[in-house]
């Protein structure tokens, strides 16, 4: 009666669900309250299904599952909620993913860093691109890997049990009690893994995480063709795609877009990528350096899935050393790198430097001849061996229309690779898919990467590549467009709040070719002590973007993204992009991200009323 009662519910929330459930990638932060990320929506809309209320504005109203498409989003929540609800099991227990690999990878993690033993058993062939030998020598996790004849055949074990099963149908759960995580496997759809008992209850943040930073959940459409299934009680059906023709039509508009040598790589999201990148360089090294120590080089005030993820890696092998590059404010980033890659020659350690031009949130640009200067540096070890010449991993997010790799550009002639976010100007927001090329110096790097992303599961879905293909070949129209508004909006604010400090590009830069939309806003303060500035100077942050929020709800969101293709995206680095970064690298200023589609005159308007009440 009850699994009747759910079906019913979910096909008519189906039925009248917000557009923004299939389509929207970024969260909203005005109604979004992170320290009830995991439970907020789900509670509230556990409150609808009691009231049986799956009326559109209801549902509009649920606050934002998770954080992203990433870590989770309203249809994945929905998902678990009903497999959990078929199976009385709690929500929090049952997490999918678009990875088949990526969940299984989320309980070795968990086990190496607990020292406790995994058995991983299957009765079916396990999918061709899981290696488990990669697996063991590369990322380090250890276990045991055993075919069963039947599934009802499961030994106990002196540590966690994982079954992995292949299925074409979903919602009831053949859990048995010597399981202690069953995987289900759903072809191109991707995967959901049922945490078993109370005992595991303690997994399910540290799966979620891995979730977060090396994959990201199933998608939307996949969520909704496997609802659809559910509560038909059907097999599910791939959907249609011409992912072969898409495929290509994207790997060439990067090409175009980049004029890179290499073919690009997609994967599902930005950090899947960069995950595969950090993965097939460590890789590398373990084959060319053998034994030696690998220093990831990242700024402590980037992004923060960045840094945490380069964290994520470095603690789960003991030879992997993450090692600040400090870029901002007083530090320069030419500077930073040749002290930090002097140290590391002296060592003898193999150095990877990951970095993003401009700058996030201070938009700034080095030197460019200085910093292929620093990069072919030869240095010298301790010993006075020639050292190991670096490998720079550019996040060009900001500005991925412009040359770094080409023949003849100004990185082409040192080891460098760069990736972009596909959920920023790539896709418009559309999708999160993001892609990383490389120049012929990397061209064996990036058949160490493409093994990872493979691996891992991680390469962008068949709608992912339908929506880049679309979206691609008008993305530096885009770009230029919305730097014009940008540059123009910047120009404003230096007439009508003079005592702001912009961070923005100069206008030579942008002469260059350097033409982000996003420029960050340091707002003029008050106050008789540092404490007291800062305080009124993060209350004036939010009042700022809540008066634009409030005044154009149409264009004006309190998000994230950033080359979106309409409206404009505000937003505070230290509660959003920086998250997981050190209190002390957070900054407290506005993020202000423009597009070309937008009413610029509006955005004036109500940025000269902020001005005349402060």
């Amino acid at each position: 009666m009850q699994d009747a009662q759910m079906h019913n519910y979910i096909k008519d929330v189906l039925n009248n669900m917000p557009s923004d459930w299939l389509n929207l990638t970024t969260h909203r932060l005005d109604i979004y309250d992170e320290s009830l990320a995991k439970t907020q929506f789900l509670q509230q809309f556990e409150t609808l299904y009691n009231e049986n209320n799956a009326e559109t504005a209801s549902l509009k109203q649920l606050p934002t599952a998770y954080d992203y498409i990433r870590l989770g989003h309203p249809l994945s929540s929905v998902l678990e909620w009903a497999i959990a609800k078929a199976n009385n099991l709690k929500p929090g227990n049952v997490i999918s993913f678009a990875s088949k690999t990526a969940p299984i990878l989320a309980i070795l993690r968990k086990n190496l860093l607990a020292e406790k033993n995994t058995q991983i058993l299957y009765t079916d062939a396990l999918p061709s691109f899981f290696d488990a030998e990669i697996i063991g020598n590369v990322y380090g996790y250890n276990f045991e890997l055993k075919q069963l004849d039947s599934p009802s055949a499961i030994p106990k074990f002196e540590g966690t049990t994982v079954f992995i099963s292949q299925k074409d149908e979903i919602g009831k759960l053949d859990l048995n009690p010597n399981v202690d995580f069953l995987i289900n496997l759903y072809g191109t759809l991707g995967s959901i893994i049922t945490v078993n008992g109370e005992r595991n209850e303690a997994y399910i943040s540290e799966i979620q995480h891995v979730r977060r930073r090396e994959t990201i959940a199933m998608t939307p459409a996949n969520c909704l063709v496997a609802l659809k299934a559910l509560v038909e009680k059907t097999s599910i059906t791939e959907p249609k795609s011409n992912v072969a023709e898409d495929k290509k039509s994207v790997l060439n508009s990067i090409k175009e877009i980049t004029g890179s040598p290499t073919a690009a790589l997609v994967g599902s999201s930005g950090l899947s990528i960069q995950y595969a990148i950090m993965m097939g360089l460590i890789h590398d090294a373990q084959e060319k350096h053998k034994g030696k120590a690998i220093k990831f080089i990242v700024p402590p005030n980037c992004y923060g899935g960045t840094n945490d993820q380069a964290r994520r890696v470095a603690a789960c092998l003991d030879n992997v050393e993450i090692v600040d590059l400090l870029v901002d404010g007083d530090n320069e980033m030419v500077q930073s790198i040749d002290s930090v890659l002097t140290k590391i020659a002296h060592e003898d350690a193999v150095p990877y430097i990951i970095a993003e031009i401009p700058t996030n949130p201070r938009v700034e640009v080095p030197d460019l001849q200085e910093l292929k200067a620093v990069l072919s540096k030869e240095r010298k070890t301790a010993t006075g061996e020639t050292a190991i010449d670096p490998v720079f991993i550019l996040d060009q997010t900001f500005c991925p229309n412009y040359h770094f790799l080409g023949e003849g550009e100004i990185l082409s002639t040192v080891r460098a690779i760069s990736y972009a976010s596909g959920s920023k100007f790539p896709s418009g927001g559309k999708c999160t898919a993001g892609y990383v090329v490389g120049n012929t110096k990397t061209a064996a790097l990036m058949e160490k990467i493409e093994l990872h992303l493979t691996l891992c599961d991680n390469e962008a879905k068949a709608l992912q590549y339908e929506i880049l293909a679309k979206q691609l070949p008008s993305m530096n129209k885009r770009i230029i467009d919305a730097y014009y508004n940008t540059r123009e909006f910047v120009n404003f604010i230096h007439e009508t709040l003079p005592e702001a400090k912009i961070n923005f590009v100069s206008e030579s830069l942008a002469a260059q070719g350097f033409t982000p939309s996003v420029f960050s806003l340091d707002l003029p303060t008050k106050g008789n002590t540092a404490e007291e500035k800062e305080t009124y100077k993060r209350a004036l942050n939010l009042k700022l973007i809540n008066l634009m929020i409030t005044k154009i709800p149409d264009e004006c969101k309190f998000c994230v993204s950033y080359g979106q293709l309409k409206g404009s995206y505000w937003t505070i680095p230290a509660t959003s992009t920086q998250g997981t970064t050190k209190e002390g690298d957070k900054d407290y200023i506005v993020r202000v991200s423009l597009s070309g589609n937008m009413d610029l005159d509006l955005h004036k308007k109500v940025f000269l009323e902020f001005v005349e009440n402060i």
